[in-house]
């Protein structure tokens, strides 16, 4: 009976440890960085925002549609669910590895 239920956890952390690797990849595919709206003097200005290292590269991006608003608010949305499906999944994977490591058969 308790090899049975070691091998479903061991099961399990498998499918953990595949679906950390694709949320992984999942972020590393979007874009990088976030559309910025400044107001300059009463003109409005769209910049890229992404991180470099330590530093914080702004870049112009000039006159920006509607259209590619959208999907740079998409791109955020998706990094934000994605980071939070992460993080859940690596306190699972830690928690199954901790049980599966215990001296007695689970």
């Amino acid at each position: 009976m308790r090899g049975v239920i070691k091998g479903v956890l061991a099961e399990e952390l498998e499918n953990s440890l595949r679906m950390r690797g694709e949320y992984e990849r999942a972020l590393k595919d979007l874009p990088q960085g976030c559309l910025v709206l400044k107001k300059i003097r009463g003109h409005k200005y769209y910049y890229l925002v992404r991180r470099i290292g330590a530093k914080v590269k702004y870049v112009y991006k000039g006159k920006v549609s509607e259209e590619e608003i959208k999907k740079y608010e998409e791109i955020k949305r998706l990094r934000a669910k994605y980071r939070n499906l992460l993080s859940q999944v690596k306190k699972q994977i830690r928690f199954l590895r901790g049980a599966l490591r215990g001296k007695e058969a689970v």
